[in-house]
């Protein structure tokens, strides 16, 4: 994040709410990019702004490749780059506390605990191999992996990745599925609102896969979908009611500061507070763990995503007057061990 974005950040300041809970941040990126530079140091100066972050999870974001060797193995580069982060992270630790790794209580984050890397599930049984190795870089840190089938028709959409349209259907793409199903992994699923009832088909067709719907079923708010929030509301939320049948689906819940869902907060002059981010996001938020359930939803950063609209400590603040009418153990489960169980990670 440039310095002018963190000077904009700081314009809105509060005091972190329940600044003890435990929480389990399934949803960053560390990226070197022209102009915009997140890695380990930056992250650690958000998960330490006043909440306890006890563990993270990175997801892939195209960081790093491999510049050589085979195509389809270039993104094990990334994982290697994350897991090498996560290394000198303990390493730092480690000798904060004079040669001990301490529990990550006192202000300490098991950063990229858990790994999720990219492969190109469009190669069918051949993705086999891209998984394998991807699993060897991460030294047991990696869980599975996202496969961008994001895709709109509309030219006003821009897609991270060159995607087809009903790619979760392909073949191919399901004969890849079947691989990350046989080993245990779990998929990151990440789609515009009207693909929601492929991910519903696409879910019923893997029973035993454990999916992670990213960013609530990212609802859009640019392009033809300006401007309309109330008219696509009954239709994202069927599509949520639709996933939300699969028992093997948890969302994440979360990613409402990326500019394409047209909130806009990124264009104010000042960043907008907790209670005003919790207001416009609840329809989305509460509704998803209504019909979810707290045990199949977890909250989410996706920083440095959302960095464009609100700081960290204004996105857990939201988070956690959404949930302040839930039971200890349903906060448990949308702060922590949803995300806990669906990666393999230690629960509280």
């Amino acid at each position: 994040m440039t310095q002018s974005r963190d000077s904009w950040l700081a314009l809105t300041e509060e005091d972190p709410i329940e600044p003890g809970m435990p929480i389990l941040d399934p949803h960053h990126h560390f990226w070197e990019r022209p102009g915009d530079v997140y890695l380990l140091d930056d992250l650690l100066g958000d998960t330490r702004s006043g909440h306890r972050v006890n563990q993270t999870v990175f997801v892939e974001c195209h960081s790093q490749y491999c510049t050589e060797g085979p195509e389809e193995m270039r993104s094990v580069g990334e994982v290697e780059f994350v897991e090498g982060i996560a290394a000198a992270n303990v390493l730092r630790q480690a000798q904060d506390d004079g040669g001990e790794v301490a529990d990550d209580g006192g202000g300490r984050t098991a950063v990229a605990a858990g790994i999720v890397g990219n492969a190109d599930m469009m190669l069918g049984d051949a993705a086999e191999l891209v998984l394998e190795a991807l699993a060897e870089a991460g030294k047991g840190r990696f869980r599975g992996i996202r496969c961008t089938a994001a895709w709109d028709a509309s030219p006003e959409i821009t897609t991270a990745r060159a995607n087809s349209p009903r790619m979760l259907a392909d073949p191919n793409f399901r004969r890849g599925l079947a691989c990350l199903e046989r080993m245990g992994l779990a998929f990151d699923c990440i789609v515009y609102h009207p693909q929601l009832p492929e991910v519903a088909d696409m879910a019923r067709a893997f029973p035993d896969l454990t999916i992670i719907l990213n960013h609530v079923g990212r609802p859009l708010g640019i392009g033809p979908y300006a401007g309309r929030r109330e008219d696509l509301m009954p239709e994202w939320r069927a599509g949520i009611d639709a996933v939300a049948e699969c028992p093997n689906v948890v969302v994440k819940v979360g990613g409402l500061g990326n500019p394409i869902s047209g909130f806009d907060w990124h264009r104010r002059p000042f960043p907008p507070g907790s209670g005003e981010l919790a207001e416009a996001a609840a329809p989305y938020y509460l509704y998803c763990i209504e019909k979810f359930g707290a045990d199949r939803c977890m909250f989410e950063s996706n920083f440095p995503v959302d960095k464009q609209s609100f700081s960290y400590n204004i996105c857990w603040n939201a988070f956690k007057r959404l949930a302040r009418d839930f039971s200890a153990t349903e906060q448990a489960d949308l702060f922590h061990n949803t995300a806990a169980r669906a990666y393999r990670l230690p629960e509280v």
